[in-house]
Parts: C-alpha cells; sequence; structure tokens
C-alpha cells in the first residue's frame, strides 16, 4: 500500500483561479475590488519571501495589494496608529500584520487592534469566538485550508474520528473546531500527551501541526487514515545542507495512509490561497453582498 499524495500546489492553484473569477464578477456586477493590505515590521527574510508572493498572488487574482514597510525599531503606538488608519480606509478589505514582531511590540495588542471584519488572519479574540461558538466570522487560513482539502478527498466527513497534535491558536485549536463542525469525533493532542502513538493510531484524520520534526512516527498511522501535515521544520543533513520536513515522518507513513500532504507542497501552499478567499469574503459582507459562485 502506498499512500496517495494531495497535491497543495495543484488544489491551491485551482482555488487561485476561482478566487480571480469571483473579483471579476465582483468588478463586473458590483464595482467592487477586494484590497488587502499587509503590514511588514522590520528585514526578517522569511517574512520578506512570505509577503512579496502574498503581493503577487493577490496582484494576479485582480485585487488591490497595499504594502506598508515600517523599520524594526517603529513604536508600538506607531504601528498601531496604521492599524487605525487601515480599519477606516474602504478600499481596505483585509488587514494582515506579518508576524512575528519585534519585541517590544505586543503582538496581541495589534492583532486585537484589527477591525474584526478585516481581521482575514482570522487572530482576533472576536473572531475566535465566532468560530468556538458556531458563528460567522473570519476563520485563519491554515486551518480552513486544510479543512478544504479533507473535505475535497474524503467528503462527509460525520462520525470520522480526528486527532490534532498541537494547540496553538492559530492552527490546533481552530482546526479541531472546524472538525467539529464538520461533525468529526476530535481528539486534541500535543508533545506531553501520554501514549501519543496509540493516540495517533486510533485516528481516521490526522492533523499535525506540532513543530517538531518528524515527531509523527510512520507506523503509528492508522491503515488508510488521512495526514495532513502542516509542519515545517528546517533540519540539517550530513553534507551540511538543510532540507525541510514536516511533523509526520513522511517515507515511513506512505506505507500506511491512505492519503497525506507532503513537506513541502502540501498545507503550505494553500495559505496564501485561503488568504485571498478571506479578503474576497471580508469584502462581500462588508458590502453587504453575496459572494459571487464559479
Amino acid at each position: 500500500m502506498s499512500a496517495d499524495v494531495i497535491d497543495g500546489r495543484a488544489f491551491a492553484a485551482d482555488l487561485k483561479q476561482d478566487i480571480a473569477k469571483q473579483v471579476s464578477l465582483l468588478k463586473e456586477k458590483h464595482g467592487l475590488t477586494p484590497g488587502l493590505a499587509v503590514v511588514l515590521v522590520g528585514e526578517d527574510p522569511a517574512s520578506e519571501i512570505y509577503v512579496r508572493n502574498k503581493n503577487k498572488s493577490t496582484v494576479e487574482a485582480g485585487m488591490n495589494s497595499y504594502e506598508h514597510r515600517l523599520e524594526d525599531t517603529v513604536s508600538e503606538a506607531e504601528l498601531l496608529a496604521v492599524v487605525e488608519k487601515l480599519n477606516h480606509d474602504p478600499a481596505v478589505h483585509g488587514i494582515l500584520v506579518q508576524l512575528p514582531l519585534p519585541k517590544h511590540i505586543n503582538e496581541s495588542a495589534v492583532i486585537d487592534a484589527i477591525s474584526p471584519a478585516k481581521d482575514v488572519d482570522g487572530f482576533h479574540v472576536i473572531n475566535s469566538g465566532l468560530l468556538a461558538t458556531g458563528g460567522r466570522g473570519m476563520v485563519p487560513c491554515t486551518p480552513l485550508g486544510c479543512i478544504m482539502m479533507l473535505k475535497d478527498r474524503l467528503g462527509d466527513m460525520s462520525g470520522l474520528e480526528a486527532v490534532v497534535v498541537g494547540r496553538s491558536n492559530i492552527v490546533g485549536k481552530p482546526m479541531a473546531q472546524l472538525l467539529l463542525n464538520e461533525n468529526c469525533t476530535v481528539t486534541m493532542a500535543h508533545s506531553r500527551t501520554k501514549n501519543l502513538a496509540a493516540v495517533v493510531g486510533r485516528a481516521d484524520i490526522v492533523v499535525a501541526a506540532v513543530g517538531v520534526p518528524e515527531l509523527i512516527k510512520g507506523g503509528w498511522i492508522k491503515a488508510g487514515a488521512t495526514v495532513i501535515d502542516v509542519g515545517m521544520n528546517r533540519i540539517g543533513n550530513p553534507d551540511g545542507k538543510t532540507r525541510l520536513v514536516g511533523d509526520v515522518e513522511y517515507d515511513a507513513a506512505l506505507a500506511h495512509a491512505g492519503a497525506i500532504t507532503p513537506v513541502p507542497g502540501g498545507v503550505g501552499p494553500m495559505t496564501i490561497a485561503v488568504l485571498l478567499k478571506n479578503t474576497v469574503t471580508a469584502a462581500c459582507r462588508q458590502a453587504g453582498i453575496t459572494e459571487p459562485e464559479v
């Protein structure tokens, strides 16, 4: 048995095409062009690449892209002032402040300052609360991308046993809530879970988001289970070079799983695609119109 490999790049490309069609319809029928503002503080190389890719994808989808680059010496008050200005800008429908921020800035204060309606990252406490209570808020991009791939693969997930390994506010907790909304039986696990192998071994769906390289061994995976690996860890090779691996022991898991996302090329490409989707959703909600179907 060899698992099917879930191609996140292809899935994301298809989603971006649909988003571009939605944007075209919004322009044609409503004169509405969704706008995404990204705020980058400092010059972190990984953040620079990520922001550049976001800008490129936003423009390719036909949306307006606004970039605000600030020095890493910027004060928290100055950053909050930028966020407040964007909150009141009618051309901006989505606001994303790239994390991490410099240590002298309180990340929670900045996230909480973003208007929940424009919080396309889905990190604001109001959006977190709406997700937890079944409300209509903005959903974090990575978990939403994961649930989209799972639904595409499995269809109706009612009654399936799902294990989420990782309890972060960004991925683990919202992922568990989305699986509950699909009527799965959900177990939250983490690096300190006792007998993690047995917990993972009973799952029909495994979502790994703990940030520990290859913590989840291939032999733990239940035969035929669907594995979504959110982890992205850079480790060293004997030749001195580095490579990216997930939180799941990928090669060994191929022999057990029914389907699995690779690292890279699995969950990662979905994050930016879903960010664009969230921006379209935010624009439509702010304008009081229904998202166009394509």
